[in-house]
């Protein structure tokens, strides 16, 4: 009985994980980056041979950016009641770098920057904390 049903289940979750899309369609291929997490190494890396037009989008507060950020960085504050409408008047063309301190307010930012159909975001996993715990480097005003 327990094969029987392993052979039916099985076959029908894959089906079922097909059908809705899940899976490894979902991860961005090098010659289309999308919308993507990426480790502080990755983030560094992209920093470091940037691409063309590259943003480097801090989402943190004013106090937060000015305690230290990514060289290049511009702010838009996540908690600003405008924040959305600041996001979609930016170029949904450019490549965009996205960070906050942790990861959580980056997270939502670039599914709102996915939703509004920017091509290519990388999330820094972690966020400005795990930079600085990889040892890389932060500038100050």
């Amino acid at each position: 009985m327990r094969r029987t049903l392993r052979l039916v289940v099985i076959p029908l979750a894959l089906a079922l994980l097909a059908a809705t899309g899940c899976g490894d369609d979902d991860v961005a291929s090098p010659e289309s980056p999308g919308v993507r997490v990426v480790s502080v190494q990755e983030a560094a890396d992209i920093q470091t041979d940037p691409p063309d037009r590259l943003v480097i989008l801090d989402v943190r507060t004013a106090d937060e950016f000015a305690e230290g950020h990514l060289e290049g960085a511009t702010m838009i504050d996540f908690y600003l009641d405008d924040f959305a409408d600041r996001l979609a008047d930016l170029d949904r063309d450019v490549p965009y770098l996205v960070y906050c301190r942790s990861g959580n307010r980056s997270e939502q930012a670039v599914g709102i920057m996915r939703e509004l159909g920017f091509a290519d975001v990388a999330d820094v996993d972690g966020g400005i904390t795990s930079w600085v715990d990889a040892g890389l480097p932060t500038v100050s005003p």
